[in-house]
């Protein structure tokens, strides 16, 4: 149903005449079919509240928006597909905050929703947070895929704690099995695949206030805390539990590494990965049937709560006008979510939705995870700095993997840090 606020619009812009629409450009990082998935969301809008809206996509995204910006000729809104660049542009007064009841509007209908305002909250010019980014249209990372055919062969249960998952390794290894496949290859990223287990061992092991002063480098990245995570990380790899074994884990392509879950008889049980990877299963793999996945669980023990790694585009405002506020009002509707959902490759923490309206069942149940997400991070190398997120941390996860001490990894990329300071 449409909301009267947007009935309300139209019929104002339409008894008004043209004076009371407004030209509204989008800009984002959307090309191919996500560019036609959002024009049509866009274009519902632009039909019921009358403004002309249109949307222009970049694989420049990060670099554009900045020059605009700069040169005084922004869009009205603009997509940002990490709130790090947003953060800084915030910071030099070219965002605009969204209105006020936003922020509780997000955390009453958002799951997790103090933390979908905690990751657009920056502070503005003059040092004051406020909030300037809406979320719309995230991913999941914590997730484990897994052959159901392998699993029912062998008698094994989709494990719903860490602890159980822990004994599901340790049957596997009874039963001579290996139960990961793991590769961090990446031509000139290698090692970024790690970082979201260290990320999501983050989760696992500390409180979200520790992973936050982790991603800001409140704590530094050699701390205790965070040393555990990593060395969390390498009990996953160790001989024995990974395909080829721990010394071939930086060397296997991360796009390869899931083919062993199919083969006869498989390399592995299990495989680490965000909701992109079956882009990358054999061809002809149907998810629900030929592969599945299940929550990457926490520990029962630890009362962390069911934490959820991910990543997500958040729409701000970068040149002002009532279109600009209007759009991201709309956005807080189900239709609007709705609309991309029965498009495909869309998830949303919004709980309002009609969850029938998902395209197909695996997205609907991967939905169900985010929603079921009592907290919900961003990727952290991410939002790290440049030099260590796509930097240190990415190659130091590499000399770990191939037996660096954590310890002295994680001195190096903080050796890092400071460097940039």
């Amino acid at each position: 149903m449409k909301s009267s606020f947007y009935l309300s619009v139209a019929a104002l812009a339409l008894s008004a005449g043209i004076a009371h629409a407004e030209k509204l450009t989008v800009f984002g990082p959307w090309l191919g079919p996500d560019q036609e998935a959002v024009q049509t969301v866009l274009s519902a809008f632009a039909e019921q509240s009358g403004h002309d809206v249109s949307y222009v996509g970049s694989d420049s995204f990060e670099q554009q928006i900045v020059v605009d910006a700069e040169a005084g000729s922004a869009p009205h809104v603009a997509v940002f597909p990490q709130p790090g660049l947003a953060s800084d542009m915030a910071s030099r007064g070219f965002l605009t905050p969204l209105k006020d009841g936003t922020a509780d509007w997000i955390r009453e209908n958002y799951a997790a929703g103090d933390s979908w305002v905690s990751l657009g909250s920056y502070a503005d010019a003059g040092g004051a947070e406020k909030l300037f980014g809406f979320f719309y249209k995230v991913d999941v990372k914590s997730l484990v895929w897994y052959s159901p055919e392998n699993f029912e062969d062998f008698g094994y249960d989709v494990p719903t704690t860490m602890e159980e998952l822990k004994a599901l390794e340790a049957q596997m290894i009874e039963d001579g099995e290996t139960p990961w496949c793991i590769g961090l290859g990446s031509g000139g990223a290698t090692g970024w695949p790690a970082t979201d287990w260290v990320e999501d061992m983050m989760l696992r092991t500390q409180s979200p206030e520790v992973y936050d002063q982790w991603v800001a480098n409140e704590i530094p990245f050699d701390d205790p805390a965070v040393v555990g995570a990593i060395e969390a990380f390498g009990a996953f790899i160790e001989d024995g539990k990974v395909a080829g074994g721990r010394g071939a884990v930086a060397s296997t392509d991360f796009r390869d590494s899931p083919k062993g879950l199919f083969d006869a008889p498989p390399q592995c049980m299990m495989h680490h990965q965000a909701s992109f990877i079956p882009a990358f299963f054999p061809e002809g793999t149907e998810v629900g049937l030929d592969a599945d996945f299940f929550y990457f669980p926490a520990y029962e023990g630890k009362d962390l709560g069911q934490p959820v790694l991910g990543a997500g585009t958040l729409w701000a405002i970068t040149n002002e006008n009532q279109a600009a506020h209007d759009l991201i009002a709309f956005l807080q509707t189900s239709e609007a979510h709705e609309i991309w959902m029965e498009l495909g490759g869309f998830l949303t923490p919004l709980k309002t939705v009609d969850t029938s309206k998902f395209s197909d069942e695996p997205t609907a149940k991967m939905n169900g995870i985010l929603l079921d997400a009592t907290t919900f991070r961003f990727d952290g190398s991410d939002l790290m700095p440049g030099g260590v997120g796509a930097g240190s941390f990415w190659t130091g996860m590499v000399d770990y993997a191939g037996g660096k001490p954590a310890a002295d990894v994680a001195k190096a990329i903080q050796n890092s840090w400071d460097a940039l300071k």
